[in-house]
């Protein structure tokens, strides 16, 4: 049975997607911990991130990178934090968003955000990505 990332992915589902590769895509959270929360997913299904290939594994933290970069330039955090918690789907991501301090790594902290939000959000990392 697909996960809802690859329903995501396959568009079955909407997202506000900021990356789109051969091997992954990145989408912003519909539950931020901060705007700009953007998860990068890879285009297979892994559950555990342990179980990734290196090259994938590679290329997911490539585009992490970037869109963390894109993220900083966006919103000016702090620092820009990335989690891989892999319990709310079972489909390997990466958490990449903007902190300001440790206290900004709670997920009890998520708040649910609207669709203007997302598309905002969105639409400025877009413009520093290039994409």
């Amino acid at each position: 049975m697909p996960t809802l990332f690859t329903k995501i992915i396959d568009g079955e589902l909407p997202a506000e997607f900021v990356w789109k590769d051969d091997g992954c895509v990145a989408f912003l959270s519909i539950q931020p911990l901060s705007p700009g929360h953007t998860l990068v997913v890879p285009r297979v299904e892994i559950d555990e991130w342990i179980d990734c290939p290196g090259e994938l594994r590679d290329e997911l933290m490539r585009v992490a990178q970037q869109v963390g970069r894109a993220i900083k330039t966006a919103f000016d955090p702090a620092r820009v934090g990335l989690i891989i918690a892999g319990f709310e789907v079972p489909h390997l991501h990466l958490h990449v968003f903007g902190v300001d301090g440790l206290g900004d790594f709670d997920f009890r902290q998520a708040r649910s955000a609207t669709n203007e939000e997302l598309g905002a959000a969105g639409a400025r990392i877009r413009a520093v990505l290039g994409t």
